[in-house]
């Protein structure tokens, strides 16, 4: 079904159930630049729809056609009896790729979405053009759960309001339940432990208000052990959901990246984004 401003929206099967998604198309046919215009698949985190990320879908379009599904039970694809963990949801992801056409992408995840993309990015790298994580949850830092809910109520006071009016009704139709279980799991993926293998050109972008990532020590610790296909940027004054509260930013660093140019702040947006300055051994 087409929509306003070149936005449309179908469902594919996949499993026997029916999968949702949008997608905004670019309004050329070549991009000049960005590697043959890989189209450019957004994955959501836990317990919400990938409408939140539709602000910077709809400003990457230039780039490429965008794609933002919602994972099998989630949002307004199919509801499921039982939770997918993390494995399951990438093999899902593969599953929608492949009814949707797409031989190769960029994912783009966030929170959750990073590591079911980092998982596709390791079972199925041909599928992976390129790797991008928005605020990587997951691993020691978010550890215990009792850490971990901490940090989720802190993140939730550093939002946008308009936030609050996305995610609330995602979380009540996906149930406090199944929420609670898929964030326990989530808590415990090493997200940044799997980026270090990482077999895929990798972008990471963390927020410096996000109480859910791990400490500057530890990034840098983690970056001098990372292979040098793996970029860190850091954006000033966002919290967890960057693809919401910063689409500008996000999509001016994403597309540089994509286009090779030197990743620098754009002024006309909020946040400041900076590469972080990793020192490697040698």
């Amino acid at each position: 079904m087409e929509l306003a401003d070149g936005l449309t929206e179908g469902t594919v099967t996949v499993a026997g159930r029916s999968v949702y998604y949008r997608q905004v198309a670019r309004e050329t046919d070549a991009v000049p630049g960005v590697d043959g215009a890989v189209p450019i698949v957004h994955v959501h985190g836990f317990g919400i729809s990938g409408s939140y990320l539709m602000p910077t879908a709809r400003l990457l379009a230039p780039h490429a056609l965008n794609v933002v599904p919602d994972l099998p039970g989630y949002g307004r694809s199919a509801r499921r009896s039982s939770v997918l963990g993390i494995p399951a949801l990438a093999e899902a992801l593969v599953a929608i790729l492949d009814a949707l056409g797409l031989e190769q992408v960029v994912l783009v995840g966030n929170s959750m979405g990073c590591p079911v993309s980092l998982e596709v990015a390791h079972a199925a790298p041909e599928r992976v053009h390129r790797l991008v994580l928005v605020s990587p949850a997951g691993g020691i830092q978010n550890q215990p759960l009792s850490r971990a809910l901490a940090q989720l109520g802190r993140d939730a006071l550093r939002e946008s309001p308009r936030m609050a009016r996305v995610a609330v009704p995602d979380y009540l139709h996906f149930g406090p339940v199944n929420a609670f279980r898929l964030f326990s799991e989530l808590t415990r993926f090493p997200s940044l432990e799997r980026l270090l293998h990482t077999p895929v050109p990798s972008l990471a972008v963390l927020g410096s208000r996000d109480p859910l990532m791990p400490s500057p020590r530890r990034v840098q610790e983690v970056g001098r052990r990372a292979p040098r296909h793996v970029t860190v940027v850091l954006i000033e004054g966002a919290a967890h959901a960057v693809n919401f509260s910063h689409p500008g930013e996000l999509a001016h660093v994403i597309g540089s990246w994509l286009e090779d140019r030197e990743i620098v702040d754009d002024p006309t947006q909020p946040g400041l984004a900076r590469v972080v300055q990793i020192r490697r051994p040698g």
